[in-house]
C-alpha cells in the first residue's frame, strides 16, 4: 500500500495530490497564477487531514524538481523537504519534463509508439526548457535551455513524427515548419500526473537527500533589480 503526497509547483498551477497504489485519491489545485507561497501550505494541510481521516499514513513525499519557475521550484522543494523530514518518510524527486511526457502519452491520440515526445516549458522570449523522449522515456535529446529557431529539432523531424506540448510549445509553432511536427495544446504539469513516476521511484528506492537536494534549473537565475529614478545618478 503506497501512499504518496505529490507536490507540483514548477509552473503556473500550484497542485497537491494524494495518490494510493497508482490511483488518485484526492487533489488540490490553484490555477490563479504564481500564488504558490499562499496556496501550497493550506493544500498540504488539507492533504494530511484527508489522509488522517481515511486512516492512511504517508509512505513518501514526491516533488516536481523542474525545470520551471525558480521561485515555484524553491517553494515546492522546501515544503517537500520539511514534510519528508517531519514525517520520517523518503523524499522523491520527479522530473517535470517527464511529468509532461507521461501526461501526453495518456492523451486520446492514436499513438504508434515510435513518435518522439518533446515537452517544452516557457523560459521567456524565444527560449524554452525542453527535452525529447521516446515512449520508454529514454532521452533522445537531453534536457536543455534552448533558444528556438527554424532549425530546432530538424534532425529529429527528418526521421520521426515529433509531438510538442507544454506552455512553451506555442512559441515553437511560430518557427518550426514541418509536416512531421504535431502539437498538443493545454498541457500543464499537475501533481496528479506525477503518480506513475513517483510510484516507480518509491519501488526502486530512488530517493533524494533531504538536506542537499536542489531543483533542476538548467540555467543560472539572473535577478533584475529595478532602478529607482529618484536615486539614479547620472554619469
Amino acid at each position: 500500500m503506497a501512499n504518496i503526497i505529490n507536490i507540483e509547483t514548477s509552473g503556473k498551477v500550484c497542485s497537491v495530490a494524494f495518490t494510493k497504489d497508482m490511483a488518485l485519491e484526492k487533489q488540490w489545485d490553484d490555477d490563479r497564477g504564481m500564488n504558490h507561497s499562499t496556496a501550497l501550505a493550506p493544500f498540504v494541510e488539507e492533504c494530511l487531514e484527508e489522509m488522517h481521516r481515511t486512516d492512511n499514513k504517508p509512505d513518501a513525499v514526491a516533488v516536481s524538481m523542474g525545470p520551471g519557475s525558480y521561485t515555484g521550484l524553491r517553494i515546492g522543494l522546501s515544503m517537500a523537504k520539511g514534510l519528508a523530514y517531519s514525517l520520517y518518510v523518503p523524499l522523491i524527486g520527479v522530473d517535470t519534463l517527464k511529468i509532461l511526457a507521461v501526461k501526453a502519452m495518456f492523451r486520446n491520440i492514436d499513438w504508434k509508439g515510435n513518435e518522439i515526445l518533446v515537452p517544452m516549458i516557457d523560459a521567456r522570449r524565444m527560449e524554452v526548457y525542453c527535452a525529447a523522449f521516446d515512449f520508454a522515456l529514454n532521452e533522445v535529446l537531453s534536457q536543455q535551455a534552448l533558444v528556438l529557431d527554424k532549425d530546432s529539432f530538424s534532425g529529429l523531424l527528418q526521421d520521426h513524427d515529433v509531438w510538442f506540448f507544454g506552455d512553451g510549445a506555442e512559441k515553437a509553432k511560430s518557427v518550426i515548419r514541418s509536416p512531421r511536427a504535431h502539437w498538443i495544446d493545454g498541457l500543464l504539469p499537475m501533481a496528479k500526473d506525477m503518480l506513475a513516476l513517483s510510484e516507480k521511484a518509491l519501488r526502486e528506492e530512488d530517493f533524494l537527500d533531504v538536506a542537499y537536494s536542489v531543483p533542476t534549473y538548467l540555467k543560472e537565475y539572473n535577478a533584475v533589480i529595478p532602478v529607482n529614478p529618484l536615486t539614479k545618478t547620472l554619469r
